[in-house]
């Protein structure tokens, strides 16, 4: 590595670690990112890669912060596959969810208005016929869905791949194991990063939340994604269909799948009767991280100079990555403090 430009440690080598140093390593810094296991090893390594937003009612922070990453979300996923040679299976198709009854049409209707003005134009939350998405939709007893155009897919092991070969692109260095830390450090470690965060503080900021989630060899097309009764089913580019995911606060085995699994690849199937003679070719389990405020944990490590905290990304981390790369290359390599409100490790103490 040589030492032209300001050095960098990223620690974590998931979704909010991968698109730091490829943002870093964009502005000119020289990155070493330091992987334990191996690249998308912890939950950054499921199937479902669904980028959608939080409702277009009662706008926060976290809300618009999300809403301005998923805006992002094209051009950075477009630059990430030009620059590494490596498609990342992006696309915004958007999501269609059924509605069950005229309250919920009232409810969605009600929405349309608010995205028409928080979206600012961008992309649209409307109330149309379930039979526009035929075949790929699932039952509606009032025959309409919701169909946003903000959300989209990505295929998380092949976007992480993509970022690792844009981050080698770009002169960063990838370890895998044990090295040096050269110049300011960001701790990106998921799960267990939460947990040893929360001993070093004297206080728990976060813990990990099982999640199983399968994926069936099925070409669906380019069609939107579906979420109905708690449940994401994505159409990736690869003629596979992501399910998921459970949601576990407990648990015996994070790693290991079992019957919860199987419930949902059946509940799936009903949804979607495309999907019921669909073969299942992997099955995954893991920990996503959550931090006690819901919201990504972003900034200075208290009481570590030099130290940084990029966590928490739980059921929304590849679709915040590009803000927050963003937000945390602005902090580390220039001192600019965009982090915010609820988004700050003081915020989970």
């Amino acid at each position: 590595m040589t030492s032209a430009g300001p050095h960098l440690t990223v620690r974590g080598g998931g979704i909010f670690g991968l698109s730091i140093a490829c943002e870093a390593a964009r502005r000119g810094a020289r990155v070493r990112l330091i992987e334990s296991v191996a690249i998308g090893a912890g939950s950054s390594g499921g199937h479902v890669g669904a980028l959608a937003p939080h409702v277009p009612e009662q706008w926060n922070p976290k809300k618009q912060f999300q809403f301005e990453s998923l805006r992002m979300a094209e051009a950075f996923w477009a630059w990430v596959g030009q620059t590494g040679g490596i498609d990342p299976g992006y696309a915004r198709l958007g999501r269609i969810q059924p509605l069950a009854d005229a309250a919920q049409v009232e409810r969605a209707q009600a929405r349309a208005a608010g995205a028409a003005e928080l979206w600012d134009g961008f992309a649209e939350w409307q109330v149309a016929e379930a039979a526009e998405f035929a075949p790929f939709v699932p039952p509606s007893p009032t025959g309409l869905v919701i169909h946003d155009t903000l959300s989209a897919r990505i295929a998380p092991r092949a976007a992480c791949a993509a970022l690792a070969s844009a981050l080698k692109a770009l002169g960063g260095q990838i370890v895998i194991g044990a090295a040096e830390e050269i110049g300011p450090v960001i701790y990106a470690t998921g799960a267990p990063g939460l947990l040893g965060l929360s001993e070093a503080l004297g206080a728990p900021v976060g813990n990990g939340v099982k999640g199983q989630s399968a994926l069936l060899s099925h070409d669906a097309g380019a069609v939107p994604q579906v979420y109905a009764e708690g449940l994401h089913i994505v159409p990736h580019s690869d003629g596979t269909v992501a399910i998921g995911s459970t949601s576990e606060r407990l648990y015996d085995a994070p790693e290991s799948t079992d019957a919860q699994l199987e419930t949902l690849i059946e509940r799936a199937r009903t949804l979607c009767p495309q999907l019921r003679d669909a073969p299942v070719i992997d099955r995954w389990a893991g920990l996503r991280p959550r931090a006690k405020s819901r919201a990504p944990m972003l900034g200075g490590w208290p009481g570590r100079e030099g130290h940084f905290i990029a966590n928490g990304g739980f059921k929304i981390g590849f679709g915040m990555a590009p803000k927050i790369a963003d937000v945390m290359v602005d902090l580390v390599l220039e001192g600019h403090d965009a982090i915010p409100q609820g988004f700050r490790v003081t915020d989970n103490l």
